[in-house]
């Protein structure tokens, strides 16, 4: 191998060094005593793990294994229970949280079994717990809870239709993951809904060109600054009116006319308890 491709290959391979999930969660979390540091460039606090009942911990994500495993290699026993779900073959060997396997990027039997998992430990949590979401890419399709609202119920056959559709239609990643959030009961917010009574972490790897937090796996955990208006312009402008699921079409339509609910916005006391740390982005493997 000639002398410039020696050097390729060692910026690559130093690049994906650098943006190692399990790394990133060991550069940003370190732990003395009972006293769990948190600290990226723009933020610094810490948690006394001694005050709380409980350590949880919840995840979905293409790198959440192994940002799992960071995790099980900081705090160890301390972890009473997690389920993370991430893509099929993306596995460690973990010993305190389990994984759940699903399909990406359009979403099967398994990515709706993995989000109720999620959500039954989310809604058990407690006063008392604290909770760590760890959200990395693909965890979109890697969670479906289809929406239902009002009487009108989505299928998993129509989220895997509307998936489809907007994968094929050019779409970018925010306008794909507006559509999404509207129609899931664990995307745009409603997981933090589910965790609202206990105080909740979430680390989140970034794979989205301009890292907005809502759009990183539809923002499981963060205020949605999406609206159903704008989902309702995003199928007019690609040419899928009329072309979805209609009972996808049907709660857009609601949501957009204020029937029913839009997703939690930055007021929702469902975020009162609750941090949010961008552990990682695509800039990071540039440094």
């Amino acid at each position: 191998m000639t002398a410039p491709l020696l050097h390729a290959e060692r910026i690559f391979r130093a690049g994906l060094d650098r943006v190692d999930p399990l790394k990133m969660m060991q550069r940003v979390l370190t732990l003395d005593g009972d006293t769990l540091r948190v600290t990226t460039e723009s933020q610094s606090f810490e948690y006394d793990l001694a005050r709380y009942r409980r350590i949880l911990v919840l995840g979905a994500g293409k790198a959440s294994a192994r940002m799992a495993l960071g995790l099980e290699r900081l705090l160890g026993e301390r972890i009473a229970d997690g389920i993370v779900a991430v893509k099929e073959g993306h596995l460690e060997l973990l010993d305190r949280i389990r994984l759940i396997e699903a399909s990406h990027p359009v979403p099967d039997e398994r990515s709706a079994a993995a989000a109720e998992a999620v959500l039954d430990l989310a809604r058990a949590a407690e006063p008392g717990d604290l909770v760590f979401v760890l959200v990395s890419g693909g965890g979109s399709a890697i969670l479906a809870s289809p929406r239902s609202e009002n009487g009108r119920g989505l299928t998993l056959e129509d989220k895997q239709a509307v998936t489809k559709s907007l994968l094929a239609c050019g779409a970018t990643i925010q306008e794909i993951n507006c559509v999404r959030k509207k129609l899931s009961g664990i995307k745009g917010g409603r997981l933090a809904r589910a965790l609202a009574r206990a105080e909740f972490l979430s680390l989140i790897l970034s794979d989205v060109i301009g890292d907005d937090l809502d759009a990183i796996a539809s923002g499981l955990t963060v205020p949605d600054g999406t609206t159903c208006a704008e989902a309702n312009g995003i199928i007019e402008r690609y040419g899928l009116a009329g072309k979805l699921p209609p009972a996808a079409e049907a709660l857009l339509r609601d949501g957009a006319l204020g029937v029913i609910e839009d997703t939690p916005k930055a007021d929702d006391p469902a975020f009162a308890n609750s941090r949010t740390v961008l552990i990682g982005t695509n800039h990071q493997a540039l440094l």
